[in-house]
């Protein structure tokens, strides 16, 4: 048999040398001819096989995400999804347990009583006898009561007045003049408190237009079409603009701000609802994107105090110097790696083990327990030992896990900025529970259908937020904005005066 013969493996390189063949048994020699073609088949089918369990485990790894392992909200977990960790049962029977501080109503205030009706007793519980009172016994009497208070409301009815604008002609020229709406007078049919009060049931308790109808003809006694309703909340949005739009201008001078964003659906076609919360002011707006241009507009592309968000690639324009990224969205990415198994396992159960140790570090600053420089010096540690985790995890063969060390390894100064900078904090919480009500508002309603109706929401949602924020009432702010749009006045500022 010539050197030809000889079988070859995947390099064409034959699989033995020609001596070698030649002194083979016949009887090998078939089985070495037989099996030569699985010296190519084998490794390509282990190729396949490899990126097919790579392939599998990434689905698996996407069918498993749920909220507590993904940036997934709540309200999208499966069925199969784990139930969030239960308190240990403590074998106490549920209430309030002997010795706790009781927490009850309020007494309203005497001020704030409207009637008081005294209430004596007829006859002794004792012995029935007949109870007369005496001027003495009277006083006694009336320094030896219990208050009962009894919350009612009246019976609403809202106030109709009747403007007549009589036309009386001139005795001297004959010429008839028609009495004209003094200026305080609203030129429509609804006055600046009903007007408010739309946008507040409508803009903060997220009512649709035609429940907002429903409650003012029913327990208001204002009956309103829906259109109406509609057409009082764009005049209020309209009235919104310059207050709306001076709270946003505060934002590029802010030290500490936090931000997050949101998909809105406006007319079937996606649009971004973002927030920025600043220690002043909270400011929603609707954009057609979900691009950097968006924040860089709401902060100046010269921003230079600190943005606390999640690591979304909008926001990484900004310098990590002056970032801080959430770590409860990290650890939900830690909590991810420990779901996919293998070797991204190892990588996430570490860092999860780091995380809680920063989080008790961190507690203990927020109770008082550990100063700013105390603070400094504990998380050293936690800081060296997360080095070595991202280390290690940058060598790891899963690519998810290698992919998510690099990108923090990029982003290092900007895990830390809350252990040396004041009012900066680990986790974007803030702007997370600020943008809750408006994705409640995006479940309820399905979005808005025009332009008018997006400003609406995002100027509401602005001044709900903001209100709460500063103690005022939504309703009072609102009410002031109305009477003097009505009044051709400047709407009152959002701001508070120390601003």
């Amino acid at each position: 048999m010539s050197t030809m013969d000889v079988p070859c493996g995947l390099d064409g390189q034959p699989l033995l040398t020609p001596d070698v063949w030649q002194g083979t048994p016949a009887a090998a020699q078939a089985v070495i001819v037989l099996l030569a073609p699985l010296a190519t088949v084998v490794p390509q089918l282990m190729h396949q096989v490899e990126g097919l369990h790579a392939r599998v485990r990434e689905l698996e790894a996407r069918l498993g995400q749920n909220s507590s392992n993904s940036s997934r909200p709540p309200s999208s977990d499966p069925p199969q999804a784990p139930r969030r960790l239960a308190s240990a049962p403590t074998g106490r029977a549920r209430g309030g347990q002997p010795g706790h501080v009781a927490h009850q109503r309020p007494l309203v205030p005497p001020e704030r009583v409207n009637q008081i009706v005294e209430h004596r007793p007829a006859h002794c519980a004792q012995c029935a006898t007949p109870l007369s009172v005496t001027p003495l016994g009277a006083l006694e009497l009336e320094a030896d009561f219990v208050p009962h208070q009894v919350t009612e409301l009246p019976v609403v009815r809202a106030l109709v007045t009747e403007h007549r604008l009589h036309r009386v002609t001139c005795p001297a020229c004959g010429h008839a003049t028609r009495a004209a709406l003094p200026a305080d007078i609203p030129t429509g049919a609804f006055g600046p408190r009903l007007q408010a009060t739309v946008a507040v049931l409508s803009g903060q308790y997220r009512l649709s237009r035609r429940q907002v109808a429903d409650l003012c003809g029913t327990v208001l006694d204002a009956p309103l079409a829906a259109s109406s309703v509609d057409g009082l909340c764009q005049t209020t949005a309209t009235a919104l603009a310059t207050p709306v739009a001076a709270v946003q201008a505060t934002l590029l001078q802010a030290a500490v701000a936090n931000a997050d964003e949101t998909r809105w659906p406006q007319a079937g076609q996606t649009q971004w609802l973002w927030v920025v919360v600043t220690g002043l002011v909270t400011v929603f707006t609707i954009a057609a994107s979900r691009g950097s241009r968006v924040i860089k507009e709401l902060l100046g592309e010269d921003y230079t105090g600190t943005l606390g968000s999640d690591r979304y690639a909008g926001y990484a324009w900004l310098d990590v110097a002056f970032r801080q990224v959430c770590w409860a969205h990290l650890k939900r990415d830690f909590v991810g790696l420990v779901d996919r198994g293998g070797a991204a396992q190892e990588v996430g159960t570490a860092a999860l083990a780091l995380v809680r140790d920063l989080f008790t570090v961190w507690h203990h600053f927020r109770e008082g327990t550990l100063d700013r420089p105390g603070l400094q010096l504990a998380m050293e540690p936690v800081q060296a030992a997360f080095a070595t985790v991202l280390d290690n995890g940058v060598r790891c063969p899963d690519a998810k896990a290698a992919g998510l060390c690099r990108s923090l390894d990029r982003l290092w100064p900007a895990l830390w900025t809350f252990v040396d900078e004041d009012r900066v904090e680990p986790t974007n919480n803030v702007a997370e529970r600020a943008i809750r009500p408006a994705v409640l508002w995006r479940k309820g309603s399905y979005g808005t259908q025009s332009d008018g109706g997006t400003r609406f929401v995002e100027r509401l949602l602005t001044v709900t937020a903001t209100c709460r924020q500063q103690g005022r009432s939504v309703l009072d702010y609102l009410t002031a904005v109305c009477t003097a749009t009505q009044l051709g006045q400047p709407a009152p500022s959002l701001l508070p005066i120390t601003a």
